[in-house]
């Protein structure tokens, strides 16, 4: 919330700065993401995490700074957005693939839509508390408050005992990531799974331009209505993820696309509202359905991969899950630029459904060639 929002002050709402820096802070993910599964296979993960933590810490801390002290400059959160960006794109598959080892394969499910619910209950305060901090002091002590919950995590890792970890397979320093990607071509299911993921996220995950510039340019909002939006969001994301937890049987391929489906669709109606209200009233409907359908599709993926390869897939997971944020964002700044937010948002969802309703015939005809 902060950065979108120092980034339309530093550059007097340029969408296309907007969408250049979330495309720099997600650009580690298209490469970094698989040495991150790699790593989480041959070494400790908790021992990891806490390297990618502290590391992320310290870039939000340094950008806090710059900010309250009258310092920051544009280049500056690009920087320090990159470097936010690497830390993040080795810790996710650590962190996914982490979840397994936390509470076993047999709540593996449930524990994927409660850590869910656990990040978007988190959304529900940041935003809000970000826009009300933002209009009484600046963007500064959000970044602040940020690197406070990095010190919260550390702290949480150093009291996890790894005697009490379900770990299957020990960490093996000889496993290649070449393994990983024979495995998952190997597995039409999971290459259905991650490409309906792809599109779904580089051209319909992108809330923080979406929102960002339907606040400011469509309907003339400040600062405080702008992190009240987010908050509306994450209402809508925490059901999606409350949800989730009761639907364990339900998440299957076929739920996985027309959930991608209706929230392509549901993208494409919110270009058409015309003010603020009736867009906020959409938000948590958006959020619900897009969270119903990526814990699915993680939990789908983690579930039906050897336990000996999960960080690896799921580092190609994430690969494909936030390394299309870097396509994708940028895009939609340019079209937002040349042909207004709405128009952008238009080309998205479509880009989205038609995505979801293609993925399903591919996996009818995958089916149809199994049966035979």
């Amino acid at each position: 919330m902060a950065q979108d929002w120092l980034v339309l002050e530093l550059t007097n709402n340029d969408a296309a700065m907007l969408g250049l820096v979330t495309a720099v802070q997600f650009f580690p993910s298209m490469i970094l993401s698989l040495y991150g599964g790699l790593l989480a296979d041959r070494f400790s993960k908790r021992k990891l995490l806490f390297i990618t933590n502290a590391g992320a810490g310290l870039a939000s801390l340094l950008l806090g700074l710059l900010v309250i002290t009258e310092s920051v400059a544009l280049w500056h959160v690009f920087l320090l957005a990159f470097i936010v960006g690497v830390f993040s794109a080795v810790d996710s598959p650590i962190r996914i693939s982490f979840t397994s080892e936390l509470v076993g394969k047999d709540d593996l499910a449930n524990a994927v839509s409660l850590n869910s619910a656990n990040f978007n209950a988190g959304r529900l305060i940041g935003p809000a508390l970000s826009g009300f901090l933002i209009a009484a002091y600046g963007t500064g002590p959000s970044f602040i408050i940020n690197t406070a919950s990095y010190l919260v995590m550390l702290g949480t890792l150093l009291f996890i005992r790894d005697k009490d970890l379900h770990i299957t397979v020990k960490p093996n320093k000889d496993n290649k990531l070449r393994e990983a990607f024979k495995y998952v071509l190997s597995r039409k299911d999971l290459v259905l799974v991650m490409l309906v993921v792809f599109f779904t996220t580089t051209f319909g995950l992108n809330f923080q331009i979406f929102i960002a510039l339907m606040s400011t340019k469509e309907f003339g909002l400040g600062p405080r209505e702008f992190g009240t939006l987010g908050t509306i969001l994450a209402v809508g994301s925490l059901s999606g993820a409350l949800i989730a937890a009761r639907l364990e049987k339900h998440r299957t391929i076929r739920n996985i696309l027309r959930g991608a489906f209706l929230f392509g669709v549901l993208i494409v109606g919110s270009a058409f509202l015309p003010d603020a209200w009736t867009y906020g009233a959409t938000l948590p409907l958006l959020g619900a359905t897009v969270l119903l359908t990526l814990i699915s599709a993680n939990t789908y993926v983690q579930s039906n991969t050897d336990s000996n390869l999960r960080g690896r897939v799921m580092g190609i997971y994430l690969m494909i899950f936030m390394g299309g944020t870097p396509l994708g964002s940028p895009l939609v700044g340019f079209m937002a630029a040349a042909f207004g937010i709405r128009g952008a948002i238009v080309v998205c969802g479509i880009v989205v459904a038609v995505a979801a309703l293609i993925i399903r015939q591919l996996y009818i005809n995958f089916r149809n060639n199994e049966a035979v």
